[in-house]
């Protein structure tokens, strides 16, 4: 189902919808700060193996994220953060940054990697936000298959394309094209994987 959101004023009843699809093992296509993304509730396997089936990849394999209300948030999912690294990223988020860190015991086990860690974001966008308050833990995260991240901008075209294999395409308005810029902060030399939207400075 096409579901038309408010991009800055989220009507409750919709979240509310989008929730209970979620809590209920649903997989959705929502709006971020930057591009659209394929998500679904981190506690239920079956969804978490439908998305690594749309991506066609490996649950432990994936690139995939986890969508974060807020650094408190955060933390849950990670090992303890020093004062540095807890400085910088309070300094870039809300913003469009995914952030690789080593993962806590938390972390479902599906979603455990071989390297034990996990890209952390926390978007700005009130879409999310409104959907993270109302299910109250984290989203997994990741980009929709293939390269044409031109299609990927219009909800119409994504649920024409990914209708039939999501719950819900969230319409929140026209998707960015540029993702994300991911900076690995697993050693204390935090280093960009990929350079994204986000102009990443240490300060």
């Amino acid at each position: 189902m096409l579901l038309q959101i408010h991009p800055e004023n989220p009507q409750p009843r919709l979240i509310k919808q989008l929730v209970e699809c979620l809590l209920d093992g649903g997989v959705i296509i929502y709006p971020t700060d930057t591009i659209y993304g394929i998500g679904c509730d981190i506690f239920q396997h079956k969804a978490i193996e439908r998305v690594a089936k749309i991506k066609n990849v490996d649950p432990q394999k994936a690139q995939l994220s986890f969508i974060c209300r807020d650094l408190s948030n955060l933390s849950d999912y990670t090992k303890s953060i020093g004062t540095p690294l807890y400085r910088m990223l309070k300094n870039h988020l809300p913003g469009p940054y995914t952030f690789i860190l080593p993962a806590s015991k938390q972390v479902p086990k599906i979603l455990q990697s071989r390297k034990a860690t996990i890209g952390l974001r926390v978007p700005d966008n009130e879409i999310c936000r409104s959907i993270l308050e109302l299910l109250d833990h984290p989203l997994l995260s990741a980009s929709l298959p293939g390269d044409m991240v031109e299609e990927y901008t219009d909800p119409e075209i994504m649920y024409e394309r990914f209708g039939d294999k999501v719950d819900f395409v969230v319409d929140g308005g026209i998707g960015g094209m540029v993702p994300s810029t991911v900076v690995d902060c697993t050693t204390d030399d935090w280093t960009i994987i990929r350079q994204g939207l986000g102009e990443f400075e240490e300060a």
